[in-house]
């Protein structure tokens, strides 16, 4: 594929009591767009006894976005947040100057057996909105744009593109996408979309320029173009981006920032207990002893 300037495969990441794979960031390439940070959590069975426990935990310079395929999560936060997640809602949370929030798996389901499957995704927020207060809205799947196209099934995420606008609260030029396709066909729609572009493959798979790529890869494009391929029965795929910031983004643990010494405050900041608590969940997440000693670097 001429215009695919890098793949990324899906490596394992431990997040406490759940295996995860990781998309981003990855050593070669920190961001795409605005997007900082990708996880594909399971497809995961778990038993009756078992259950997904994030207790609160910390962010700031972020929005995070949640979207599940299957299951459910609570998700609680600093700001008084208490919803349950499911499959097609948009969770979006801005961190902005500080917030903490919990995951777990919902009372309801912690004594049965459940699936549980979907992306989380950190959206770097401009420099001049970093210490913005933070903000957190729930879209049901009926509120985001779907329309079909070409024989297949479109729907925008968050951001605006191809026409379309969602409603999701986002602070920069971006896009997410989702592309369903249940007889197969050709995509064409690199020429609608801006900045920095790359392509998840969730299920099923995509050909162009004789190559195939297979689920469990994120396609990077050298530009937006990428997004011109065959996709095949049963294939369903998330095209990603938007305009990159000028300034670079440091990450490091739960906290993405435009300065290091930023990071560095936050950091000390949790391990001192003075960011805000989440009213109903008294857990709490310690610095990994990795990062402890550990400074961001530039």
């Amino acid at each position: 594929m001429s215009n695919v300037g890098l793949i990324i495969e899906e490596r394992a990441a431990d997040i406490g009591n759940f295996l995860v794979g990781r998309l981003l960031p990855f050593r070669e390439k920190r961001t795409v767009g605005p997007f900082a940070f990708i996880d594909h959590m399971g497809p995961a069975a778990l038993k009756d006894h078992e259950n997904l426990d994030v207790a609160p935990h910390p962010h700031i310079g972020l929005s995070t976005l949640t979207f599940l395929f299957e299951g459910a999560i609570t998700h609680k936060d600093s700001i008084g947040s208490d919803i349950v997640i499911e499959p097609g809602a948009v969770n979006w949370m801005t961190a902005g100057k500080g917030v903490v929030h919990s995951e777990r798996t919902p009372e309801y389901l912690r004594t049965t057996d459940k699936h549980l499957h979907g992306l989380q995704i950190w959206v770097a927020l401009p420099k001049e909105l970093e210490e913005m207060d933070p903000e957190f809205h729930h879209l049901d799947a009926s509120q985001l744009p779907a329309w079909e196209q070409d024989g297949m099934h479109f729907k925008l995420i968050a951001g605006e593109a191809l026409g379309h606008k969602s409603a999701v609260p986002v602070y920069s030029k971006l896009y997410f996408i989702e592309i369903k396709s249940e007889q197969g066909g050709k995509v064409k729609i690199g020429h609608e979309l801006y900045g920095e572009s790359a392509l998840y493959i969730l299920e099923g798979s995509i050909e162009d320029s004789g190559n195939r790529y297979e689920p469990k890869h994120i396609l990077i494009a050298k530009d937006t173009k990428l997004c011109e391929f065959e996709m095949a029965p049963g294939t369903t795929v998330y095209i990603f981006g938007g305009e990159p910031f000028a300034e670079p983004r440091y990450i490091f643990w739960n906290f993405v920032s435009s300065r290091v010494e930023r990071i560095e405050q936050a950091k000390q900041d949790w391990m001192n207990h003075k960011f805000p608590l989440v009213p109903g969940d008294d857990g709490y997440v310690p610095m990994p002893d990795a990062y402890k000693n550990l400074k961001p670097k530039a």
